[in-house]
């Protein structure tokens, strides 16, 4: 019955399900936040500092970088007007026109021209898709603002009861948990550390070799879209490809087209500051436990994307974590592998007592077992 409930649970809230999610993920990460604040106050004002500094740290900057993107992206459309109001569109179309027939020309196995009646119904056909798509947005902005409305307060509900009641939410787990505990403590220090490496640490990486990515090119010449260059180059930092697949060929092609010197500082300053900052920043923010191998990152972080949108950057890297530490159990438990020799990057060393540590707490459960199938 149990199994029956927690499966129609699953059914019955789908279409929430991500929401619940990050909302845990985000109340983990400032639980400790809450218990500081929670030792010096009553639980309902340190629930609501603690939401207030998420908004400030999270909303407010995001807020801010992508008003100014927006902002440049509207000057840049500015320019772009402008330009074409001073410049005799007729004359550019023709010679634009010749240059991609003397192109097509070229191009063995291709029998086409264009021609001005080719090129005015192509326009028509893209500008009624775009109308078509205006119309639909606008249709369906009513509904949005209202989804996005009880998202965010369900959002809210659910974010403050995991922060307030995050010790009991974690001991129904483990109570439904089949396991042993002390390999239910492994399964969740591992979904907390990928958590905390994914949110707490990958997304201030990326920021940081975002802003660094944008800085070089905003030095080296191009100083429109400082903004939308740092979003970009964010998300870009975000996946493991990183953001030189845009920096370094940007670069090369600043220096084919006459700017060599900013071309030569971009691309150096990718491969010498933007790439170094992971190595930097990673031992810091990212904990040992979370590690996972580049090959498996980055399988891990497109299957997410592919699956759950732009929340599969977090939720990825999670189930595969969980499905690395399922075969690595079975090798160590049923096996009989060595843990050290799999888990070379964990934190069994660490200062905390063997009661609280959950690799210490592993290890002597391992040892015992072992020691009962001897006898």
């Amino acid at each position: 019955m149990v199994v029956i409930a927690l499966a129609f649970g699953g059914y019955f809230l789908r279409d929430y399900l991500q929401l619940i999610a990050i909302a845990g993920v985000l109340a983990y990460l400032f639980r400790p936040l809450y218990l500081r604040f929670k030792n010096r106050m009553k639980a309902g004002l340190a629930s609501a500092l603690t939401l207030l500094c998420a908004l400030l740290i999270v909303i407010v900057p995001l807020a801010g970088i992508l008003a100014m993107a927006v902002t440049q992206i509207k000057q840049m459309i500015d320019n772009v007007s402008e330009w074409a109001s001073e410049t005799d569109i007729n004359e550019l179309g023709d010679r634009l026109m010749n240059m991609a027939n003397d192109f097509l020309d070229k191009v063995p196995f291709v029998d086409f021209e264009l021609t001005t009646e080719k090129l005015q119904s192509g326009f028509s056909s893209v500008a009624s898709g775009l109308g078509d798509f205006a119309l639909n947005f606008a249709r369906d902005s009513v509904g949005g603002i209202a989804a996005a409305v009880t998202m965010a307060i369900i959002f809210l509900y659910v974010f403050l009861s995991f922060l307030g009641r995050g010790d009991k939410v974690v001991g129904v787990f483990k109570d439904l948990s089949p396991l042993d505990p002390e390999v239910t403590d492994i399964y969740l220090s591992k979904i907390g550390a990928m958590a905390k490496a994914t949110v707490g640490g990958q997304f201030v990486i990326a920021l940081a070799q975002g802003a660094a990515g944008a800085l070089s090119i905003y030095i080296a010449g191009i100083h429109a879209g400082f903004f939308m260059f740092l979003i970009f180059l964010t998300v870009l930092s975000i996946i493991p490809l990183g953001s030189g697949i845009v920096t370094i060929p940007l670069g090369i092609i600043m220096a084919l087209t006459g700017n060599v010197p900013g071309g030569i500082l971009v691309v150096a300053f990718h491969l010498l500051i933007t790439t170094n900052i992971d190595n930097v920043l990673r031992p810091i923010l990212v904990p040992r436990s979370a590690y996972l191998s580049p090959a498996l990152m980055l399988v891990a972080v497109f299957a997410g994307l592919g699956m759950f949108g732009f929340l599969g950057i977090v939720f990825g890297p999670v189930i595969m974590i969980v499905i690395v530490t399922t075969i690595d159990l079975y090798r160590v438990v049923i096996k009989g592998a060595d843990w050290d020799d799999i888990q070379n990057d964990d934190d069994s060393d660490s200062d905390e007592p063997k009661t609280k540590n959950p690799w210490r707490r592993f290890k002597n459960w391992l040892s015992k077992k072992r020691g009962a199938k001897k006898k």
